[in-house]
């Protein structure tokens, strides 16, 4: 498969502009969460940044793999379809929790993302098995976020 390198680029830009944006909206939430008393196992502040960076990019990768599957054109639409909702549930979560401090509804809020990037890599899987598996991080710390998430929310109540 010959690589589309603008495609590529606009395909990991997409979600690195919407962490950064949301990232600018709440500026000052590594301040907020280091004041907040964490649940136990909870990483240092300094790796949030780190990961979601690695993380919107393999959804950018994912969501290029997609568009230049050979797949039907309604199915990939329809795949792609939940990778930007699910986009927009992530971009909305820090706002949420930082800037409202909804840790309860946050933790609700996480649990549909939760969701949402599931049915996305399962309908991710019928069109490419790469672009399925490079989500497969994105899960895991989503679940971990979760666990921090109501964590934080019963230890501040």
């Amino acid at each position: 498969m010959k690589v589309n390198i603008k495609k590529l680029v606009v395909c990991i830009a997409i979600p690195l502009a919407v962490g950064a944006i949301s990232a600018f909206l709440t500026r000052g939430a590594m301040g907020t969460f280091a004041a907040l008393e964490q649940p136990p196992l909870a990483p240092p502040a300094w790796l949030f940044p780190v990961v979601w960076t690695i993380l919107y990019t393999l959804m950018g990768i994912s969501s290029y793999l997609i568009s230049e599957a050979r797949a039907d054109a309604a199915e990939k639409e329809n795949a792609l379809a939940l990778y930007f909702y699910q986009l927009v549930v992530n971009f909305l979560w820090p706002i949420f929790f930082f800037d409202f401090g909804w840790y309860l509804f946050s933790f609700f809020w996480l649990a549909l993302l939760w969701i949402l990037v599931y049915r996305m890599t399962r309908r991710f899987f019928s069109i490419s098995r790469p672009a399925a598996w490079l989500n497969l991080p994105y899960i895991v710390w989503l679940t971990i976020a979760a666990y921090l998430n109501f964590g934080i929310w019963w230890l501040n109540r």
